[in-house]
């Protein structure tokens, strides 16, 4: 709470407990928080989506299954176009990863709801599962031939020295850039949503300014969520892409 009983934009944010544990400072205790309920609450949602979606499997779709065959061509196209004909095998872990971080930056937009995507700690172990995965996949399938991925083709020799640290560095850089960029993104726009709409009720007859702009960032920040989550998934498809055919 900021000084004068006004609220922080970063208030939004706050992981609050809803079923504390017993004994907060050990490790290995659980802590059922606001975002582990969105977790939850995202994977149930999806969960429907697609069983309620699909239950049926009409040869003429209504507007659910039509969402739900929408959704499988969408990454399955997408897997398509970027890895080829050996990606299909990891469609489910794309899919699900685009899933969930889209519902998940949907589910920020409600009123009053708390956006898991919105902090580091959420997209970083997104993330870094991710790389882990997709290194052990890289390694199990070229041996130390993977190494050589570190080597740009036709570099000369002498430029080795240079070349191999930038190399090793901006592959170790991957889960960083692709946590930081999802949860900036997500961060940077509720904040501002949540600075302009403070100006409503203030700025009196006038806050009918501030109230269409936010109706409109409103709109570019459920594009945003599409977006991000899109950006995660394509991105995750050239790492594993990288990891098959390397160079």
């Amino acid at each position: 709470m900021a000084e004068g009983g006004a609220h922080s934009p970063l208030e939004q944010f706050e992981i609050k407990g809803i079923f504390p544990a017993r004994d907060p400072g050990e490790i290995g205790t659980l802590d059922f928080t606001n975002s582990s309920l969105m977790m939850v609450i995202a994977v149930v949602l999806i969960s429907a989506f697609l069983i309620l979606g699909m239950r049926r499997g009409a040869l003429v779709p209504g507007r659910m299954q039509s969402l739900a065959e929408l959704s499988y061509e969408f990454i399955a196209g997408l897997i398509s176009e970027t890895v080829g004909s050996e990606g299909r095998r990891y469609f489910p872990i794309i899919f699900t990863l685009f899933m969930f971080i889209l519902v998940g930056n949907m589910l920020g937009m409600v009123p009053y709801s708390f956006t898991f995507t919105s902090h580091i700690i959420v997209t970083f172990a997104l993330a870094i599962t991710v790389f882990t995965g997709v290194t052990i996949l890289a390694i199990a399938k070229h041996g130390l031939h993977f190494f050589s991925f570190f080597v740009p083709p036709g570099a000369p020799v002498a430029m080795w020295p240079l070349l191999i640290p930038i190399e090793v560095i901006s592959y170790l850089s991957r889960p960083i850039s692709l946590s930081v960029r999802l949860f900036a993104n997500m961060l940077a726009g509720h904040t501002l949503l949540k600075v302009i709409a403070g100006f409503i009720g203030v700025m009196g007859v006038f806050g009918i300014l501030p109230f269409a702009l936010v109706v409109a960032l409103t709109g570019l920040e459920i594009l945003i969520a599409f977006l991000q989550a899109y950006v995660f998934a394509i991105l995750t498809c050239l790492y594993i892409n990288d990891a098959l055919h390397l160079h």
